[in-house]
């Protein structure tokens, strides 16, 4: 099942890998497949789109980079059973790396995707080289966390127009400029067969996605774990992650990097692809340059 017909000019993905539970998980990749593996998670309602740019970069840089859409959304199948736990995200993580030859990756996530690089990594699933947290600590603010539900849960019945997508867009991130071109939506949006609308994602997935009483306890554990290079970067405008949540990281894992990306709010990626491009590059070119697996 998925919320409609693609629209046209919506990019096919490049690959496909069977996730937890026989899921098929979709996905891009760039650069080649010889440089150090880099794996993209985007956070709840987003797509694999998201980091094209950072996808370009990075191969740019000399990596091979792989980004996916997490079950239920995108182009990935909906999970039937509905669950869209850290649990299962994780597990799905695992098997796209299994799929890829099973080499050590860095991991970079945003937000959900951030969480499921923290659990994997801290819970021993996934050995890893690196690993670069966007906009995603374990203590995170409730305003933040409302205004994404209020964003995703707005217009269950599908909207009448690309316009309308647009609008809602452009309310949730008042900081970046009206679109004009409504092209670049088609990424976004499925056609249903009444006509209307919708988001690219499942449902239920908002309904499933209630965190855990003990989440945070379970992250900040998770991180106390860490001894591998890490790079924590926090969009400057970012109402989800506040420079207090950064400090408590930071106190967890004293090892690990901070950037702040001054005119970026929660998706940074998408703000501020240079400055975020810029800083993950300088990053790993120190702790996994290219030429090293």
């Amino acid at each position: 099942m998925n919320a409609g017909t693609m629209l046209p000019g919506s990019p096919e993905p490049t690959h496909f890998w069977n996730g937890f539970g026989g899921l098929r998980i979709a996905g891009d990749s760039w650069g080649n497949p010889d440089g150090p593996l880099v794996i993209l998670q985007h956070g709840g309602g987003q797509t694999r789109h998201a980091w094209k740019g950072t996808g370009e970069l990075l191969a740019a840089a000399g990596y091979f980079v792989i980004a996916f859409d997490a079950r239920g959304h995108g182009d990935s199948d909906w999970a039937s059973d509905g669950i869209y736990g850290q649990d299962a995200m994780v597990q799905d993580l695992k098997s796209v790396v299994s799929a890829v030859g099973s080499r050590r990756p860095v991991l970079v996530g945003a937000s959900m995707g951030g969480g499921t690089s923290l659990i994997a990594i801290g819970d021993g699933h996934i050995d890893a080289t690196a690993l670069v947290l966007v906009d995603a600590a374990p203590r995170i603010e409730q305003e933040g966390v409302s205004d994404i539900d209020a964003f995703m849960n707005q217009k269950p019945e599908g909207f009448a127009s690309l316009e309308e997508v647009a609008e809602a867009i452009g309310k949730y991130q008042p900081h970046r400029k009206q679109r004009r071109n409504l092209d670049g939506l088609a990424k976004n949006v499925r056609l249903a067969a009444d006509g209307k609308y919708r988001w690219h994602w499942d449902p239920k997935f908002r309904a499933a996605r209630s965190f855990p009483e003990n989440r945070q306890e379970w992250l900040e554990t998770c991180a106390r774990k860490l001894t591998l290079p890490t790079l924590l970067i926090r969009g400057g405008l970012s109402d989800l992650l506040s420079e207090d949540g950064v400090q408590d990281f930071l106190k967890l894992c004293p090892h690990s990097e901070y950037v702040n990306v001054a005119d970026a709010a929660h998706m940074v990626a998408g703000d501020r692809n240079d400055m975020f491009g810029d800083a993950v590059i300088e990053f790993l070119s120190r702790v996994v340059p290219p030429g090293t697996l």
